[in-house]
């Protein structure tokens, strides 16, 4: 996650776990700690005590996803490893290249038996755990130093709130605070003489121009939802540690309430915080080029990625982003249906006529696809749904499918109109035939520090921000009704 974060992980329930969930033990100053499998328990003692040698059931398998040049024998606990490295730069075998269903990351763990003689056949690229959420709990390497503060733009009810909190961090726990440079040009704030003190000692940067990733350990929001998808969009890679205060309209994802704010923010530093890991979507975007060269400020894409990411493919250009809530492809301002074919691991799933399809992330699924009609999914089940937008067929429900595969969209050859794709509601552009969109789940999730637990605060925000199941009680039957209606069973059961 972030240089300093990481999160202490129980005993796991299952011995499976999602690409966006589990990765964080490939990330250096992010590694969980779990307790292992009974089975390799019993191997590490072995080895430890140095008197069995590895039987042949227990021979070492290859981790190509992770750890392509080192071998890892069952005895080898698969987390908290000490040689660590992100699964974009290991290396991809040409047997992952041919069969993509094998980089599904979500299966039972090679040691996992079934009875005295069943198992399951070994995967190399099966190397995470799904974890226990109540078990998911905030600490820190070093106590954190740099804290960046994203605030919802226009909206003078969140000044005070904003400079309260600034003083706060950098007055009594002499923290170093980065906000955007556009949050500090706000008229109000310019005329405020007493905060200028705490203006100078301010760091900031810009969107789309100033790399801040391996600067932050801590995010604090103030606002809405949308804080939470603009903080995730500007980190590409790991995340840090996000508490987000509900500060705008809806708030399902910013738990934390202002009114006490110093005694939340201490004990968050202080590492006494449950945390939800939020899978996030990779999304690749290849494009046909024709005749525009992409506009790089700086040397610097959009959202921060460096210039050299923007590659060629067969003459193509590609594009990479890291999606919290939704990747939504539409048929935009075209009077005519939207015609995608949606691919799944390479095979042809189906095409959907339509307004268009919801690619989500279980944290989205309470977002657009709700309101698409599809299922409410809890951040910790490893999961992908697809939802179609008012299908012109009344068969076409939404489908989840497990996290790690790998979704791939492209406009159908007989489609009568271009499609439009946009992230989290952001960065909308137009698809033409020949392009593709690439969606898998990210190595990198967003942690979203809780305000009691993941259960807790995720039925609590269905309640009170989606007034989920809420309805008038029915009316008991008076004790007399009651009485009367037992009496007069029993008299028909003796006639």
């Amino acid at each position: 996650m972030c240089l300093r974060a990481r999160l202490l992980v129980g005993t796991s329930l299952l011995d499976s776990q999602p690409s966006g969930f589990m990765e964080n033990h490939r990330h250096p100053g992010f590694s969980g700690q779990s307790l292992p499998h009974p089975s390799v328990a019993e191997m590490e003692q072995e080895k430890v005590n140095g008197n069995k040698e590895p039987s042949a059931e227990a021979s070492s398998y290859r981790c190509s996803a992770c750890h392509g040049d080192e071998d890892w024998g069952l005895g080898h606990p698969l987390r908290g490893r000490a040689k660590s490295r992100s699964l974009s730069a290991a290396p991809v075998l040409a047997s992952a290249r041919e069969f993509r269903r094998t980089r599904s990351l979500h299966g039972p763990c090679p040691v996992t038996t079934f009875g005295p003689k069943a198992c399951v056949l070994q995967n190399p690229q099966t190397i995470m755990h799904i974890q226990d959420p109540a078990s998911q709990r905030l600490t820190w390497n070093k106590s954190p130093k740099s804290v960046l503060v994203i605030k919802k733009i226009r909206d003078a009810s969140l000044l005070q709130p904003f400079k309260e909190l600034c003083a706060y961090l950098m007055e009594e726990n002499n923290m170093i605070v980065y906000v955007e440079k556009k949050v500090l040009e706000d008229p109000a704030l310019l005329s405020d003489d007493h905060f200028g003190p705490v203006k100078r000692k301010f760091c900031t940067f810009r969107e789309d121009y100033d790399d801040i990733s391996n600067q932050i350990d801590l995010i604090i929001c103030l606002g809405g939802d949308g804080t939470l998808l603009y903080a995730s969009s500007l980190f590409q890679g790991s995340v840090p540690p996000v508490m987000a205060f509900h500060l705008g309209s809806l708030g399902f994802l910013t738990p934390f309430n202002f009114e006490n704010f110093q005694s939340q923010v201490t004990q968050v530093i202080q590492g006494n915080a449950a945390v939800v890991l939020r899978s996030r979507l990779k999304v690749r975007v290849v494009k046909e080029p024709r005749g525009k060269k992409v506009a790089v400020p700086n040397g610097i894409s959009e959202n921060g990625v460096l210039a050299a990411g923007l590659d060629v493919e067969v003459g193509k250009q590609a594009v990479q982003y890291q999606v919290l809530n939704e990747v939504v492809i539409d048929r935009g301002p075209s009077s005519y249906l939207s015609n995608v074919d949606v691919y799944l691991d390479g095979h042809l799933i189906t095409t959907v006529q339509g307004d268009g399809v919801i690619v989500s992330t279980p944290t989205g699924s309470t977002a657009y696809a709700a309101a698409a009609g599809a299922s409410m999914i809890h951040p910790n089940v490893p999961a992908i749904m697809v939802t179609p937008i008012c299908p012109h067929s009344l068969s076409f429900r939404p489908i989840v499918v497990p996290a790690g595969v790998e979704l791939k969209i492209m406009l159908s050859p007989e489609a009568r109109n271009t499609a439009w794709v946009s992230f989290d509601g952001r960065k909308r552009q137009e698809i033409r035939h020949g392009d593709s969109i690439s969606i898998t789940t990210s190595c990198y999730p967003l942690p979203s520090i809780c305000v009691r637990d993941p259960v807790s605060d995720w039925f609590e925000s269905l309640a009170q921000c989606l007034h989920w199941n809420v309805r008038k009680k029915q009316a008991h039957f008076p004790e007399d009704e009651e009485d009367a209606d037992e009496e007069g069973g029993e008299e028909r059961a003796g006639s």
